[in-house]
Parts: C-alpha cells; sequence; structure tokens
C-alpha cells in the first residue's frame, strides 16, 4: 500500500488542537508557524490513520484531521512499528524519527476529558528536521529504516593464512546479528580476517569508521603479537571505561587469567568501538555485557536521551 500525507496541520499555541492547512513548511527547527517547532527532538509530530481510526471505534465517535495535535496525519504505515532513527522523505523535507509515543497529560488534555482516553501517547511518533523543504496533503511518503552497519575485525597470523578456521569473528557476527533482530533493526555486518599488523590493523579501523560499530576480536593480552589495544586506544576520542571493568570484574573472580586482558571499549566519531579477546567463549561473556549498553549507546550518540 502506498504511504502517503492524508493531513497537515498547524497550531499557533500549546495546549490548542492543531487545523488543516493544506501546506506546511519545514525548517531546522520544525514547521514553521506551529507552537512545537524549537531546538528539541521533537519538532515534528505523526499520526496514522490507521490508529485514528482504532480510536474512533473503541471511543464511539469520529475526529478530525489535527485534533490529536499531530503536524502530519499519515495513511499507509503503522507509524508506532517504526523505530528512532528511521527516516522519512515527505516532498522535499527529510524527518528522522526521535521519539515513539510520549506521556500522557492526562486531564490537560481535551480528548481525553471528553472520553477517558487518547491515541498521541501510545502511537504517535515524533521526527526531528534533516532536510528543510515544504509537504503537502497528498505527497507521497518514503519510508527508509535505518540499518546499522557493523564491522568485525578478527586479528590473527594463523586464521589469516588458512592454518586454521576464525571461530571467535563468525561469532560476533552470528551475536551481533541476533542482538538487532532481537530489537526489531536492520543491520550490515561484514567480518574480515587480518594478520598481526599494526599497520594494517590501523588502515582497516580507519577504513570502518563509516561504520555504527567496530569490534575486534585477538590481540588484547600481554604476548608480543598483543598490540590491537595498543593500535585503537590512541584513536579512541571518548573511551568507556566501565563496560570492559565490568567484565574484568564478573568473569576475573572466576577466573584470574580473564584480568590479564586488556580489552577497551570507546567512540571515535560517530562510531562505537569494542576489543574483544580471541577466543569463542571470550567473545560470548564479552558480548554478554556489551549489548546490554549498545542501543543507549547509539542513541546517545545521535543526540537522543531515550530510556
Amino acid at each position: 500500500m502506498e504511504i502517503k500525507v492524508v493531513s497537515v496541520n498547524i497550531s499557533e499555541k500549546k495546549g490548542t488542537v492543531k487545523v488543516p492547512v493544506g501546506e506546511i513548511t519545514i525548517d531546522e527547527k520544525g514547521v514553521q508557524g506551529d507552537a512545537h517547532a524549537g531546538n528539541w527532538h521533537r519538532q515534528v509530530s505523526l499520526l496514522g490513520t490507521e490508529s485514528i481510526r482504532k480510536f474512533e471505534n473503541q471511543a464511539g465517535k469520529t475526529f478530525r484531521y489535527g485534533e490529536f495535535a499531530e503536524n502530519i496525519t499519515t495513511e499507509g504505515i503503522v507509524l508506532y512499528e517504526t523505530k528512532p532513527l528511521d527516516r522519512f522523505i515527505i516532498g522535499d523535507a527529510i524527518l528522522e524519527v526521535t521519539q515513539i509515543g510520549k506521556k500522557c497529560h492526562g486531564d490537560g488534555c481535551a480528548i481525553y476529558r471528553e472520553v477517558g482516553n487518547c491515541v498521541m501517547p501510545k502511537e504517535g511518533i515524533f521526527c526531528r528536521v534533516i532536510k528543510p523543504g515544504k509537504i503537502r496533503e497528498t505527497d507521497r511518503i518514503e519510508y527508509l529504516p535505518r540499518v546499522f552497519k557493523v564491522k568485525v575485525i578478527t586479528l590473527s597470523d594463523r586464521a589469516s593464512a588458512g592454518e586454521y578456521e576464525d571461530r571467535s569473528g563468525p561469532r560476533v557476527v552470528q551475536l551481533i546479528d541476533e542482538y538487532f533482530t532481537s530489537l526489531g533493526w536492520k543491520s550490515e555486518i561484514e567480518g574480515v580476517i587480518i594478520p598481526d599488523d599494526t599497520n594494517l590493523l590501523r588502515k582497516r579501523m580507519v577504513d570502518a569508521l563509516n561504520s555504527d560499530i567496530v569490534i575486534t576480536t585477538g590481540g588484547t593480552g600481554i604476548g608480543p603479537r598483543d598490540f590491537t589495544v595498543d593500535v585503537i586506544k590512541p584513536m579512541l576520542e571518548k573511551e568507556i571505561p566501565g563496560i570492559m571493568e565490568i567484565i574484568r570484574v564478573k568473569y576475573g573472580s572466576e577466573k584470574p587469567n580473564a584480568l590479564v586482558s586488556r580489552g577497551v571499549a570507546g567512540v571515535i566519531g560517530s562510531t562505537l568501538v569494542y576489543t574483544l579477546p580471541g577466543s569463542v567463549k571470550a567473545v560470548e561473556e564479552y558480548l554478554s555485557e556489551i549489548t546490554k549498553t549498545i542501543r543507549h549507546s547509539i542513541f546517545m550518540l545521535n543526540g537522543l536521551d531515550l530510556h
């Protein structure tokens, strides 16, 4: 089914319903002339006719477009099933999803006072402006789910020479794929094996910085060929020490040898970086803790303070 705009709506004052206007202009703060525009993450609000019709059946009455305070009323997509950081191309504008639903105003909402409920807090979504432009009634909407790019780099002289099969890299790929799938997020994950070469690792890291996440395996110990941390740590713009600290404490208390790992986590630009030991078991242990923080870390890097 085609995804399209069925109404565009504005209210000049907060706390009032929005009125259909036929066309709106989107600038860097949101909808021009709308009371909710500003330098924040909820610049443009959207609500689907699918949600409105369902709510009308429950409430036993009909509602006008804009009455739920949505700037854009859509048709053809279940908006609340989208994810933060997904994007919409509408007319000349590009919008990025920043929040699904919101806190209900309760008695401060006219619809809530009338029927004792409201659909906007549950099924409305909010966006910020990526590209300004004009949006009109009947404009087609192109929906672009965010695809997260992950690069997995295995460091091993023997595996790169084909002397034995790399098992830690493929296990990282599998676990990360399962993680993104569990969140309903799309991902592209690429694995590569390189020898223990400092210059090659540095080059691979630079090449991988268009990714959302880079994960290395191998070279985190104190052996003569363990230099992964020595190459990557100086590249980090912000280190995230707590992740590796809790991993070393948790598993080091059971197996003291785990305390010898020098793995680090941090950020280069907008890329999350994690250095893992080269064993499959260590990969499983490390990622069981790291994946608890990835979603929040991605949101923070993209300026979204969502909990």
